[in-house]
C-alpha cells in the first residue's frame, strides 16, 4: 500500500522558509529604520542643547567679565545652581554652573563654597582651557547625569563652565526605543501569522499535486489536479503541464492495457484458427497411417481436404505476416500508381468469379496517387473478397473512385444483410468474423493497416438490411497532381 505523503509545515518545509525570510527581511528593516530614527531625534535634540550652550557661551564671553566682576553681580541668572552649599545629591536643574581657575579647581562665588555638582563638574573636565577653543560641547557626566558642556574663558584666566543636562534626552530615546521595539515584536508576529496563512493558501495546489500523484500511484489514472480559486500563473501553468503529463501517461497507460488484450487475444485466435486446419490435417494422416483410407476415392478425397486445409493454413500464416509488418510500420515503395486501373481491374476479377452478380464501376480515365502499387492492390482485393465472401451471389456491388477536397476517396459498397452496430464497432478487429462467417477475420484489419500506413483512412457505413459500404480516403499529400 502507498502512503500519501503531504508536505510538512515544519521550520524546512517552503512555507516555514518563506515565512522566515519575510520575518527577516522586517526585522532588518525595523532595526535600520529604528536606528535612523533614534539618530535623527538624538542629533535634533543635542543640537538644541548645543545651540543654547553655545549662546551663552557666546553671551557671557563678550561681556569681557573677569572673575571678581563676576562675583560682584548678585544678579547673574545662572549662578542659582551655586547657592545652596548643603547640596551633595544628583543635579536636578537642566543646568549647571562653575566658576574653575585655569587648573581647574573651582572658585569661591559670592562666598560660597562651591557645591558638590560645581565640584563634580570641574574634575569631569580635564582641561578647561582647551574647552574654551572647542567649537561643540564635551559629554561629561555629573553624579551619574549626563551633561553637555562648554567654557568661556574670562580676561583674568578663570574658566566659567556652563552645562546643559542631556538626561530627558537619553530618556526619551529610551522610551522611544522600548516603543519600537513592542511595536516591531507585534509587527512580526502579525506578518509571521499572515505569511503562513498567505503561504499555505497559495501552496495549497502544490499539495493538491501531491495528493493527485499519490492517488494516480494508488491506481486512481483519472485523478487530476483541481483548479484552485486563485491561482498565480507560475502555479496555474504547473497544474496545467500536470494535467497534460497525467493524461498522456493515462492514455499511455490505457493504450498499452488495450493492446496487451489485443494481442493475448489475437495469440488465442491465431492458435485457434491454426489449430483447426492442423487437427484435420492430423486427423486425415492418422486415418491413413491406419489403413483405413482403402479405397481410391476416400484417399482423393482426404488429399483434396489436407490440400485446401493446408492452403487454408498458408493464407492465415500470409495475412498474420502481413499485419505483423504492417504493425513495424515498413517502408513502403511510394510511385505514382493509376488507382482507377486497379479499381477496373479488381472489378474484372469480382465478374470473373461471380458472373451473375452486378458489378457497377465508376473509375473512368486515369487517377494518379502517391502510393505502394503492391498495397493498393491488396485493399482492393480485401474488399472485394469481403464482399464476395458475406454476400449473395447476386448481390448488386458499387466502386466508385472520387477526387474531392484535396483527396481520394474509394467506395465500395453491396446491397447485402448489412451489419449491426456492435458488429460495425469491431469490424476491423482482428479475427473478428459477425455472426461466425467464413474467413480469417483479417481481412478488414489488413485493409485498416494498409490505408494507415498511405496516411490515410478508412471508415464504413452499414446497418441491417442496409448493406455495407466501406469508403478508403487518402489524404491530400498522399495524391499526385
Amino acid at each position: 500500500m502507498i502512503l500519501r505523503h503531504r508536505p510538512g509545515h515544519g521550520i524546512h518545509s517552503l512555507r516555514g522558509k518563506l515565512t522566515l525570510a519575510n520575518v527577516a527581511l522586517l526585522a532588518l528593516g525595523i532595526v535600520m529604520a529604528t536606528a535612523v530614527s533614534l539618530m535623527g531625534m538624538r542629533y535634533y535634540l543635542l543640537d538644541q542643547v548645543d545651540s543654547e550652550l553655545l549662546r551663552m557661551r557666546d553671551s557671557l564671553g563678550s561681556t569681557q567679565l573677569t572673575a571678581r566682576q563676576i562675583d560682584s553681580l548678585s544678579a547673574l541668572a545662572f549662578v542659582r545652581d551655586g547657592k545652596v552649599p548643603e547640596a551633595q545629591g544628583p543635579p536636578s536643574a537642566d543646568s549647571l554652573f562653575a566658576l574653575v581657575d585655569s587648573k581647574g579647581r573651582p572658585l569661591t562665588l559670592r562666598g560660597l563654597v562651591p557645591t558638590a555638582n560645581q565640584r563634580a563638574l570641574a574634575d569631569a573636565v580635564d582641561d578647561p582651557r582647551a574647552l574654551t577653543g572647542d567649537s561643540d560641547p564635551l559629554d561629561v557626566t555629573v553624579e551619574g547625569v549626563p551633561f553637555r558642556v562648554v567654557g568661556v574663558a574670562l580676561p583674568d584666566g578663570a574658566v566659567v563652565l556652563i552645562a546643559g543636562s542631556t538626561d530627558a534626552l537619553h530618556r526619551g530615546m529610551a522610551k522611544a526605543l522600548k516603543l519600537d521595539l513592542a511595536f516591531g515584536v507585534l509587527l512580526l508576529g502579525l506578518l509571521a501569522v499572515l505569511t503562513m496563512l498567505s503561504v499555505s493558501r497559495r501552496l495549497r495546489p502544490l499539495e493538491d499535486m501531491v495528493e493527485t500523484s499519490s492517488a494516480i500511484a494508488e491506481g486512481d489514472l483519472a485523478r487530476r489536479v483541481p483548479s484552485s480559486h486563485h491561482p498565480t500563473q507560475e502555479v496555474e501553468q504547473l497544474r496545467l503541464a500536470l494535467n497534460s503529463m497525467l493524461h498522456q501517461v493515462e492514455s499511455a497507460y490505457r493504450t498499452r492495457e488495450r493492446s496487451t488484450a489485443q494481442l493475448r487475444r489475437f495469440v488465442a485466435d491465431a492458435s485457434h484458427e491454426l489449430r483447426t486446419p492442423l487437427a484435420a490435417i492430423r486427423g486425415y494422416l492418422q486415418l491413413y497411417d491406419k489403413g483405413m483410407l482403402s479405397e481410391p476415392g476416400e484417399r482423393k478425397r482426404a488429399w483434396d481436404r489436407m490440400t485446401g486445409e493446408a492452403d487454408r493454413m498458408g493464407r492465415l500464416v500470409d495475412e498474420l505476416l502481413t499485419l505483423a509488418r504492417l504493425d513495424q510500420r515498413p517502408e513502403l515503395r511510394f510511385k505514382n500508381v493509376d488507382l482507377s486501373r486497379l479499381v477496373r481491374d479488381a472489378a474484372e476479377d469480382l465478374r470473373a468469379q461471380q458472373p451473375g452478380r452486378p458489378v457497377t464501376v465508376s473509375a473512368e480515365g486515369a487517377l494518379l496517387v502517391r502510393g505502394d502499387e503492391s498495397g493498393l492492390r491488396q485493399i482492393l482485393g480485401n474488399l472485394v473478397t469481403n464482399v464476395r465472401t458475406h454476400t449473395p451471389a447476386g448481390t448488386p456491388v458499387a466502386l466508385d473512385l472520387e477526387r474531392a477536397d484535396g483527396v481520394v476517396r474509394l467506395h465500395v459498397a453491396d446491397e447485402g444483410p448489412g451489419l449491426a452496430e456492435e458488429d460495425a464497432v469491431r469490424i476491423f478487429d482482428r479475427f473478428f468474423r459477425a455472426g461466425g462467417g467464413a474467413g480469417s477475420g483479417l481481412g478488414m484489419a489488413i485493409v485498416q493497416g494498409v490505408t494507415t500506413a498511405h496516411g490515410g483512412d478508412v471508415t464504413v457505413r452499414t446497418a441491417p438490411g442496409e448493406g455495407l459500404t466501406v469508403t478508403v480516403t487518402l489524404p491530400a499529400q498522399a495524391c499526385a497532381p
